[in-house]
């Protein structure tokens, strides 16, 4: 089921989630849900305060198959990179953020089985930005820079 993104100014957003206490059907279902809501905004992750949820749960694909992610949370940072990114939340707003080039994300599956995933590049960006929901925060409070994305499009295409 395609879910309803909440934008900024929600005050779930804001909020810092609650962890997931038991990985029960429901939940599986709302991992599942918000990867089918994922793929049709389109995006590359979602965290469970965008669909208006404020637990500790996203859902992310770079292009390399999806993961659901619960509790997940940051145990190693290398490296720094400052790229362009983008929000579900934050539509039509682009912002060079400054984050670190590789993570190792501890987690539990949909199984209930703790994991470790290793970000690099796109990856590392979009776990980094997915748990930083998790915690209240948004690109645009980390971005050096930020402009209208459809401004950024025209000028790549030359108008």
């Amino acid at each position: 089921m395609i879910l309803e993104i909440r934008k900024d100014g929600d005050p779930v957003l804001r909020q810092k989630a609650a962890p997931v206490a038991v990985i029960d059907d429901e939940m599986r279902q709302l991992a599942a849900d918000m990867l089918e809501t994922m793929y049709n905004a389109p995006g590359v992750g979602l965290a469970a305060p965008q669909v208006g949820v404020a637990v500790r749960l996203i859902v992310v694909d770079d292009g390399s198959g999806p993961h659901s992610l619960f509790n997940p949370r940051v145990v190693s940072r290398r490296g720094e990179v400052c790229e362009e990114e983008g929000c579900l939340s934050v539509p039509g707003m682009i912002g060079k953020v400054r984050r670190a080039a590789q993570v190792e994300v501890e987690a539990y599956d949909r199984s209930g089985r703790r994991i470790l995933v290793r970000g690099d590049d796109l990856m590392s960006i979009i776990l980094q930005h997915e748990t930083d929901h998790l915690d209240g925060v948004l690109f645009i409070d980390k971005a050096e820079s930020l402009r209208r994305a459809e401004k950024n499009q025209a000028e790549a295409e030359g108008e």
